[in-house]
């Protein structure tokens, strides 16, 4: 019987009957699609950055060819040795991507954090502003070490409170300038930002407040009407920053480039200034990795990425690493890479510890482990 080209009872072109050649198909099709997607999701960036272990730096040796800190003035320094290593993260930059793949191979990786890029960038932030605000870090790091190593030595630094920015729409405006030290609130003597900014918040939004300031060598006083703060209404405003100014008795030049940024080398740079003002070495010949943002007042605090720092420090050989107190937990949770791992809350504690160690590399100290 023969049939109708509209009724065939099987697939000429393949010779399979209609149901087993239409199965085929879908089953090929199916397979396709999932490997392009699968290729697309591996090629696609995802909404995700990476912390790596970055490179470690000698606070007692050279960066681009000279001294990474040299000291002058009326002071005497010593020859040390071994060495005293700042560590880095390796951080995906702003504008930087991170592929499916990437993100995959990292989350195996335990030297390697994977966390959502907004943890690390406000919305929005771009690559020349995140630069800046990392610039910024490092310099009041360079300044905070410098200050924190001199008092402990016995130095005394005075400290004043400058104006940094002020708003161009803020109660300020034509009023205070960047750089105008300020003396007083409403005739209470400051010393710190943090005294000025509690002055300030002593009175209602609304309020005038006087500050007495130094201009180029000109005490004056300027009277401010405060203004509330954008995200509550009963905080007082006057729309500046402030930032803490020291007059050092030395020279401490800090060679550091603009190749790394941030406020984690300010514990092993003062460590190093120390070691450089004092005899003997703090090292004991070792060499010494670490990390923790230092205040003025040489409190030690914590920083980001300590793992990939300790994997950076235990790369370059070192035996001994320095950890703030509040990251202690995170530093032992995993290898130690053979390190011993010191806790420290302050610029003495790392100092006594070290001292301890070059003495006796068994000797107790405190310890995260």
């Amino acid at each position: 019987m023969s049939l109708t080209p509209s009724q065939p009872d099987h697939d000429p072109w393949i010779g399979l009957e209609p149901t087993v050649s239409r199965r085929y198909v879908t089953v090929v099709v199916a397979a396709v699609t999932t490997i392009v997607l699968t290729i697309v999701a591996f090629l696609l960036p995802v909404p995700y950055a990476t912390l790596q272990p970055g490179p470690v730096f000698d606070t007692l040796g050279d960066f681009n060819g000279e001294p990474m800190l040299s000291i002058s003035g009326d002071v005497q320094t010593y020859p040390t040795d071994g060495a005293l290593d700042f560590t880095t993260v390796s951080v995906t930059s702003p504008d930087g991507k991170v592929g499916f793949s990437e993100a995959l191979l990292a989350w195996f990786d335990p030297d390697v954090n994977v966390v959502p890029r907004d943890f690390l960038y406000p919305e929005g932030e771009t690559a020349e502003e995140s630069d800046a605000q990392s610039a910024a870090q490092l310099a009041s790091s360079k300044d905070n070490s410098s200050v924190a190593a001199l008092r402990a030595l016995g130095y005394e630094v005075p400290e004043q409170v400058r104006i940094g920015d002020v708003a161009d729409d803020g109660a300020s405006a034509d009023l205070l300038e960047s750089g105008d030290v300020v003396q007083a609130v409403d005739g209470t003597a400051v010393g710190t930002p943090q005294e000025a900014v509690d002055a300030v918040a002593g009175v209602t939004p609304g309020d005038v407040v006087t500050l007495a300031i130094e201009r180029d060598g000109v005490s004056q006083d300027v009277a401010i009407t405060t203004r509330p703060a954008a995200d509550d209404p009963e905080l007082p405003r006057i729309g500046v920053s402030l930032a803490a100014s020291f007059d050092l008795p030395l020279q401490i030049d800090n060679n550091v480039g603009d190749s790394v940024g941030g406020p984690s080398a300010g514990t092993m740079f003062a460590l190093a200034i120390y070691d450089l003002l004092t005899p003997g070495s703090l090292t004991g010949g070792r060499r010494v990795a670490g990390t923790g943002e230092i205040s003025p007042e040489g409190v030690v605090g914590p920083i980001g990425g300590v793992r990939q720092k300790m994997a950076g420090a235990h790369a370059d050989g070192a035996e001994v690493f320095l950890v703030p107190a509040d990251n202690c937990a995170e530093a032992a949770d995993g290898d130690d890479f053979g390190m011993t791992l010191v806790k420290i809350t302050a610029l003495d504690d790392a100092i006594s510890s070290l001292e301890s160690l070059a003495a006796d590399p068994d000797a107790k100290v405190p310890s995260c482990s």
